[in-house]
């Protein structure tokens, strides 16, 4: 992944909207979030501008997001990003862009769930208002996380082989069982259903200790629900899941469960090398996904069908 060449500012900002949506050049403009492939920055206090900066598949997302968002957004429970208006590419920034409402929260791999009762119902509430069945026309890969979880074996074996290598993975046999009972469930034989499809927890907002909103649907595609039901370990404190998945509806069978623990599995993975690389300083490091990731594999090992 490379940067763009082009510095966004402030007034690169304003400067696209004053030739795209002048009604809206003139709000305040700060920066919000630097993302894995956004750049995000506040527009005024209810509005934000989202502008691709790594990856050419960044503008693809984008305008999925813009597409399928404001369909979706109106029945789901939590706040989320709603795109207002979309930017084409132009001279001053070859790459389109969009205006999105802001939510306001805290990351909760910074701000981590302490209200485990109350957050567990919001995100059963969440998921269970999500999964319907999508359209013909839906995506369907969602980034590589489409399809069974055999597809992945070589990619789980590889890192979990590197996180036990660097010390991350205490109990690297325990992990291994989770996983291998997870990819012998059998697949997903339901309609491919909506799917947020990249819930780790920088992209759920909290407040107080519960949640309070969603952000970045660029992973958005249709597939099996056991993609998002995996959020209840990597997000929601000790004892928490259960209530989660007891609360989704309609109810999950036992082998979308254990498929939902692979996927939590690898969530937990690649949390655990983003945050090793952050505390040594590596490029695409953050150490806030460590500690989320190391507790999600804790839960899954403890909780492990005997």
């Amino acid at each position: 992944m490379t940067h763009t060449e082009i510095e966004i500012t402030a007034e690169l900002v304003r400067d696209l909207l004053r030739d795209q949506h002048p009604d809206l050049a003139d709000r305040p403009v700060r920066l919000g979030a630097l993302g894995w492939a956004n750049q995000l920055w506040r527009l005024g206090d209810d509005l934000a501008v989202r502008l691709p900066w790594v990856g050419e598949s960044a503008d693809e997302l984008l305008r999925k997001e813009h597409a399928w968002l404001p369909v979706l957004a109106p029945r789901l429970p939590l706040p989320v990003p709603v795109p207002q208006r979309l930017g084409e590419p132009s001279p001053r920034f070859p790459r389109p862009w969009i205006v999105t409402t802001w939510v306001p929260g805290e990351p909760a791999d910074r701000a981590p769930v302490t209200r485990g009762a109350e957050a567990a119902d919001a995100l059963a509430a969440f998921l269970t208002a999500l999964h319907r069945p999508a359209p013909d026309e839906a995506d369907t890969d969602g980034q590589g996380r489409g399809g069974p979880l055999a597809g992945s074996a070589k990619w789980v074996a590889q890192q979990l082989a590197s996180a036990t290598g660097l010390g991350l993975v205490p109990d690297p046999d325990a992990v291994r069982a989770v996983w291998e009972d997870a990819a012998a469930a059998p697949d997903w034989a339901g309609p491919a259903l909506w799917l947020h499809g990249d819930l780790h927890p920088a992209n759920v907002l909290t407040a107080d200790g519960a949640l309070c909103g969603v952000v970045d649907f660029g992973a958005l595609f249709a597939g099996d629900p056991a993609v998002d039901l995996a959020a209840a370990w990597t997000l929601l404190p000790d004892g928490a899941a259960d209530r989660c998945h007891a609360a989704y509806r309609p109810a999950p069978d036992a082998a979308t469960l254990r498929r939902a623990r692979g996927w939590a599995v690898i969530r937990a993975l690649v949390g655990l090398h983003v945050g090793d690389a952050g505390i040594h300083g590596r490029p695409g490091g953050k150490a806030t996904w460590g500690p989320p990731a190391h507790a999600a594999l804790r839960r899954l090992i403890a909780t492990a069908p005997r």
